[in-house]
């Protein structure tokens, strides 16, 4: 089959590569017998800005691991294990990889599996330091405890093909941006600042939109990406002034100080204002600045415990410079943090796609292109600029139209839903 594999440091390829069998040979050197998975070809599998982190080479990703954990698509073949999924499913992939029966599962910590990994808790596909398991950036990928993770897509509902676009958010994005706010207890007439307009930021602005925030205030420094944002009814701060005061413009925006719910979706790459210019602790120290007192700050922006190409001893280890007493002496909580478990939000977010509560293709603009494009899909990610497509959606095997923008020309043909793409 075709994948995208990473080759060092700015440089994948599209390459052939053995199609996935239930014995998952794990990068790590370790051979996993997965009677319990599921072979699936890949309808949609994503780029994300978190696939970046291995492009750059500031992680250990060994080279030739295939690249992505963003995958929706067709079950076309079933371990002797699985009980509930079967040929011809369609399916959304968290990115998580979990057993669903160790104590953290059990309490529905997916994203902390402590049976996957045997480097830490936690797995996910194509990721470093996440299991050493193959990701699915290609035609066909191998899901694990596959009744476990597996979401089931119901396509007796009227209209599900013309929103694979926003279903395929739900394997890692959407409900990234849903943790936080949740977690935070985002609800009817809360105020919230985020941190970063990129995908994430945009997807965690619908979500608190979806969950009835009065006030949503993003910060970010490119004009394309804040334009959205007003358009979508947020409050902006332009972070390019490098003389902004965050706590300041809050505080004329609301006319009082400090939001309920700050949320960091930039993390360790983020810029000083001003822009262009790496500053590592300038999004979260916003988000502190930005809450009132006794509020809640949000983290699924991500900070590496190892960071190869960090400028300094400490921030090669992950330890940045955080105002720790001014987190104690403003008592705030900080929640939310780290790799979503898909898993605890997925089932309610495609009830609200599909059931019309929310398009999130008007917050997270998506374009479809061939699986062999994907090396300059990275590129353009990478460098991105303004006017610049910024979501990816790779199409491995023609199930989806490509080369639209959005949901209203990136439909998924009805062909697969009716078992008419199946292929054994």
């Amino acid at each position: 089959m075709r994948a995208v594999v990473f080759r060092g440091k700015q440089k994948v390829v599209v390459e052939d590569v053995p199609t996935p069998t239930f014995t998952a040979k794990l990068w790590t050197g370790e051979t996993r017998q997965c009677d319990h998975g599921v072979i699936i070809k890949a309808i949609g599998t994503n780029i994300c800005g978190s696939d970046l982190h291995m492009y750059h080479g500031r992680t250990d990703l060994p080279t030739g691991t295939i690249l992505g954990h963003e995958l929706t698509g067709q079950i076309v073949s079933v371990g002797p294990q699985v009980e509930f999924m079967k040929v011809g499913d369609i399916v959304s992939v968290p990115f998580n990889v979990a057993c669903g029966t160790c104590k953290n599962c059990r309490q529905m910590l997916s994203n902390t599996c402590t049976s996957v990994n045997s480097i830490q808790p936690g797995g996910a596909y194509g990721y470093a330091q996440m299991g050493g398991w193959q990701g699915l950036q290609s035609q066909y990928g191998l899901v694990p405890y596959a009744d476990f993770n597996l979401l089931r897509i119901p396509t007796e509902i009227p209209g599900v093909a013309d929103k694979m676009d926003q279903i395929s958010l739900l394997t890692d994005i959407f409900p990234t941006g849903f943790h936080p706010a949740f977690m935070c207890g985002v609800n009817a007439g809360s105020t919230v600042y985020i941190a970063g307009a990129g995908p994430v930021g945009r997807a965690c602005a619908a979500a608190c939109s979806l969950l009835g925030a009065a006030v949503i205030i993003i910060g970010d420094y490119y004009p394309s990406r804040l334009a959205l944002m007003k358009r979508q009814g947020c409050f902006t701060l332009d972070l390019n002034d490098k003389t902004i005061n965050v706590e300041d413009a809050i505080e004329k925006i609301l006319g009082e100080k400090g939001v309920d719910v700050a949320i960091d979706c930039v993390g360790y790459e983020a810029w000083a204002h001003g822009g262009n210019k790496e500053a590592p602790e300038t999004a979260i120290q916003d988000c502190i600045k930005a809450c009132k007192f006794g509020g809640k700050i949000g983290i699924p922006g991500v900070y590496m415990p190892v960071d190869l190409k960090g400028k300094d001893k400490d921030l090669k280890q992950g330890i940045l410079d955080i105002p720790l007493g001014m987190i104690f002496n403003k008592g705030l909580q900080i929640v939310g943090v780290g790799q979503c478990p898909v898993g605890t939000y997925n089932r309610r977010l495609i009830s609200a796609i599909l059931y019309g509560k929310i398009n999130i293709s008007d917050w997270v603009k998506t374009t479809v292109i061939p699986l062999e494009d994907a090396p300059k899909a990275y590129s353009i990610f990478d460098n991105w600029q303004e006017g610049s497509n910024d979501k990816f959606i790779l199409d491995p095997n023609g199930m989806m139209s490509t080369g639209g923008t959005s949901s209203s020309s990136s439909k998924a043909s009805t062909s697969f839903l009716r078992g008419d793409a199946l292929v054994e």
